[in-house]
């Protein structure tokens, strides 16, 4: 693969540039995206970017991820427009009976909701903003208290999504033996330094201990204000415009528990598969809510329809986001930024150093799992070469991924995250970044204690 050195960094810079003066996630892709391209092929721009769109487009990933955050916006679509989503809320209404409390809530249920950070952002989000409505929280901390929540418990709980990716990684090259990933996956795990400093600091800010910093601060002012939602932020239709409540009888609380309770199951019985979780999850509510009448037939399913629909825009950041990070491949971006590094590298500074350029390779690339898939066949056998202490190494590995998720405006749990809280993904990221900037600083200096 050519390399391009320095000029590789370009549209990365092209990204931020664009976004930080449009507030506009795709549109700043898409220009990262065509700079790249002038870049490699400045003859065959509209050739290779329909070429690179639709091999995007056919990629497994992708279809994995529109499959799975369609059917959820299908799945959240009927329980708001049944009115199980208010029950859910009128219910937890009795237990929270402040602002702190309604934070300290959904931090719980993130806990709970441990399996996969996609479940984990949609699920309590769409369900919680209710509640935080009413004790005037931002939408923006709604999305900062279920972002820095569900990635770094995902993180941390060997029995998530991330944690049977990466083990499994770790069979496939060589670095566990087979049916041994998950071992070695929990060895690494107290050396997780950034997933636990990040989800030490979310009951902090929810209970408030811990300041309000930056545009969260601000945030916060104008909520209390009676300004929840931020300018510029529409609230997301899932329904096509219809009622919040269109159901022909009042639902009961059950018609919001079966669905998210067989979510959760059915996603662990088939093997942490959220995938397989969410079509059954689905299905059984398709059935019970036209079983009691709640909805007529064609209703349910055009529910299900607009709710797949209002995901698009998400979806289009991540397809987008995709995009970026086959143009930063084709530019050689990541061998160039391991190779700029790598004689700074000594078993003492070897975890910092994979810590902060994996963070940076995360953030530039918008992919997470696939900044896990590239480094982790570099970066163990240089640890091995410097005999350096292997599961501290992996730890910093897996803090990379979970902070370049959260330090990402176009990463997918942020994009996620913000859609179901209310808010836009530049709004969540701007908000949320200060927090984790400090988790970043502490694990730092935390690897560099420990190597």
């Amino acid at each position: 693969m050519e390399s391009y050195g320095a000029i590789a960094l370009i549209p990365t810079l092209i990204v931020l540039a664009v976004a930080l003066f449009t507030h506009r996630t795709i549109e700043s892709l898409i220009a990262g995206v065509i700079v790249g391209l002038l870049i490699t092929s400045p003859n065959e721009l509209i050739g290779e970017f329909s070429g690179i769109a639709l091999k995007v487009m056919a990629d497994d990933v992708i279809g994995w991820i529109i499959l799975v955050c369609g059917l959820f916006g299908s799945l959240i679509a009927l329980l708001v427009r049944t009115g199980s989503a208010v029950s859910f809320s009128e219910f937890m209404t009795r237990f929270v009976k402040s602002q702190r409390s309604s934070l300290v809530v959904t931090w719980i249920l993130g806990l709970v909701i441990f399996i996969d950070d996609y479940l984990n952002v949609l699920a309590i989000s769409s369900s919680m903003k209710k509640v935080t409505d009413k004790f005037k929280v931002s939408r923006e901390m709604l999305a900062y208290i279920v972002d820095s929540t569900a990635a770094p418990i995902c993180v941390l709980v060997p029995f998530s999504t991330w944690a049977i990716f990466f083990s499994g990684l770790l069979e496939d090259n060589g670095v566990a033996e087979q049916g041994l990933g998950l071992a070695v996956y929990i060895e690494a795990i107290p050396y997780m330094f950034y997933a636990w400093v990040a989800a030490i600091i979310v009951p902090l800010v929810a209970m408030g201990k811990f300041p309000l910093l930056g545009a969260m601060k601000k945030a916060e002012l104008r909520a209390k204000g009676g300004e929840v939602v931020p300018e510029g932020a529409e609230e997301i239709d899932l329904t096509g415009g219809e009622s919040l409540c269109a159901a022909r009888t009042k639902p009961h609380l059950m018609n919001f528990f079966i669905p998210i309770g067989s979510l959760i199951f059915f996603t662990w019985y088939f093997g942490i598969d959220i995938l397989m979780g969410v079509i059954v999850a689905l299905a059984i509510t398709v059935a019970l809510y036209i079983s009691q009448s709640l909805l007529s037939f064609d209703e349910t399913f055009d529910t299900v329809m607009e709710g797949f629909k209002s995901m698009l825009v998400p979806l289009g950041t991540v397809v987008a986001s995709f995009m970026l990070k086959e143009v930063n491949e084709s530019l050689g971006l990541t061998m160039y930024v391991i190779d700029s590094v790598k004689p700074m590298m000594t078993p003492a500074l070897l975890p910092v150093m994979v810590f902060l350029v994996m963070s940076l390779i995360a953030f530039a690339t918008g992919t997470f799992w696939g900044m896990l898939a590239v480094a982790l066949p570099i970066v163990v056998p240089l640890a091995m070469a410097m005999d350096a202490n292997i599961p501290l190494v992996l730890g910093a590995l897996m803090s990379a991924a979970a902070f370049g998720s959260h330090a990402c405006f176009y990463g997918d749990s942020t994009v996620l995250s913000a859609q179901g809280s209310g808010c836009t993904a530049m709004q969540h990221a701007l908000t949320q970044l200060p927090y984790a900037l400090v988790a970043a600083a502490v694990a730092s200096v935390m690897f560099l204690m420990l190597a």
